[in-house]
């Protein structure tokens, strides 16, 4: 069985068997597991696909028995799935431009194609820039005219963004006919969107790195715990309502810290911070609200973390907090769980069919009620054992979910149902 993977980023073994210098593994942990744990397979063959618009030529190489190939576009992919001959296309995701082009190029083909929802970009549309006030949301002439020359994050622009891929992602889930997610909330807009597909579930693999090592252990943090968020970038996760619970975590525990993964927003110095603040409009709220509430200090970017300095970050926390506006079976949240450090975390999306609440980890009612966020941390931080007893019961609920081995085995049964029902033509 052949199948030949489409992905919307350079994997890092890709990256690896095309030569290329860069191999981070930042972004794409569900990728580079599932394709680990498939690697294992003596019944499958893959050929796995990166679009690179960096790139200027294609690129091609084989490590560990698979084929690699990094794309510059999307242009050239039917002759591309003729020279291949799969027998089987996986598109992963679904709001790309090159994903409805590789359908289309399957579909004129006759090679059956499954579809892996991986987010829901309606609801992330949706939700994008919920409890940010209206004055951040509008740029003006002269904002527009400052990001055509030093590109920034406009809200508006990052709202269209997100519209047009919510947009792409019901097209091509109109035409879909095999679709692959994980949750109740994706099984939900499946049906919505593509009405005739037929859905398979199948849960994620997380980066292998979290399945070994050092666990998490409860420590004694006095006055300062330490609460992590692992992305702050852009409204959709939420960070302003962490913001806005810190000073009643405060008030019990004075010197707590809370990280957040990733850089920190842009400074170049007072000449230049007038511009970058109307280029970065999130920034600057989350700025002002951190100093309206006298909290700035309390607050530390780590900068960008790959697998290792990640999984370090998880077991030096003494809570993982998940307040996303909206999300579907998110990694941040598997990989904790993996770790065994407890977890707090919003209601949206797939969330509750990650973790069970007062059982796995402590889910608060809406993203946006800040009260209900520093209630949910306070009860962790303040439990006998740290937390240690929701953490436990989130590694065994998260190691049957991410399970390598029996979430390679029902995606090759995925595959396989696919193959039966639609037996491969020569191309």
């Amino acid at each position: 069985m052949h199948v030949f993977w489409l992905v919307s980023m350079v994997l890092p073994q890709a990256a690896l068997a095309c030569g290329l210098s860069s191999a981070s593994d930042v972004s794409g942990g569900w990728l580079t597991g599932q394709l680990t744990a498939l690697q294992q397979r003596k019944d499958l063959q893959l050929t796995v696909a990166c679009v690179d618009g960096r790139q200027k030529a294609a690129l091609c190489g084989e490590r560990e028995g698979v084929t690699y190939r990094i794309l510059p576009d999307s242009q050239g992919f039917a002759p591309l799935l003729q020279a291949v001959q799969p027998d089987l296309v996986h598109i992963w995701g679904t709001e790309y431009a090159a994903a409805a082009a590789m359908r289309d190029a399957a579909e004129a083909l006759r090679i059956p194609t499954l579809v892996g929802i991986q987010g829901v970009m309606q609801d992330c549309a949706a939700h994008l820039c919920d409890g940010v006030p209206a004055a951040y949301l509008h740029s003006t002439p002269l904002d527009r005219a400052l990001d055509r020359v030093i590109p920034g994050a406009l809200l508006d622009k990052l709202q269209a963004s997100f519209d047009a891929l919510a947009q792409s992602e019901a097209a091509l889930l109109g035409k879909a006919r095999y679709v692959t997610g994980r949750t109740g909330f994706d099984r939900r807009a499946v049906s919505a969107l593509a009405p005739g597909a037929q859905y398979f579930a199948c849960n994620e693999t997380l980066r292998p790195l979290f399945y070994e090592g050092a666990l998490w252990q409860a420590r004694h943090f006095g006055r300062a715990p330490v609460l992590l968020l692992s992305q702050g970038n852009y409204p959709l996760k939420n960070l302003h309502t962490v913001l806005k619970a810190l000073p009643a975590i405060l008030q019990r525990w004075p010197d707590a810290e809370l990280r957040i993964a990733g850089w920190p927003p842009l400074d170049k110095g007072p000449l230049f911070r007038p511009l970058i603040a109307r280029l970065f409009p999130y920034q600057r709220y989350c700025r002002k609200l951190a100093d309206d509430l006298g909290i700035a200090k309390h607050l530390h970017y780590t900068g960008p973390l790959d697998a290792a300095a990640m999984r370090q970050a998880y077991l030096d926390a003494d809570v993982f907090i998940l307040p996303s506006l909206s999300e579907n079976s998110p990694n941040s949240l598997g990989e904790a769980m993996l770790l065994g450090l407890p977890c707090v975390a919003s209601r949206a999306g797939g969330i509750p069919d990650m973790m069970a609440d007062g059982q796995e980890g402590l889910l608060y009612g809406e993203a946006l009620d800040a009260d209900a966020l520093a209630a949910a941390v306070t009860r962790v931080l303040s439990a006998s054992d740290g937390g240690a007893a929701l953490g436990q019961a989130a590694r065994a609920r998260a190691l049957q979910t991410h399970a390598p081995a029996a979430n390679a085995e029902t995606l090759c049964g995925i595959y396989q149902t696919i193959l039966q029902e639609e037996p491969r033509e020569s191309v």
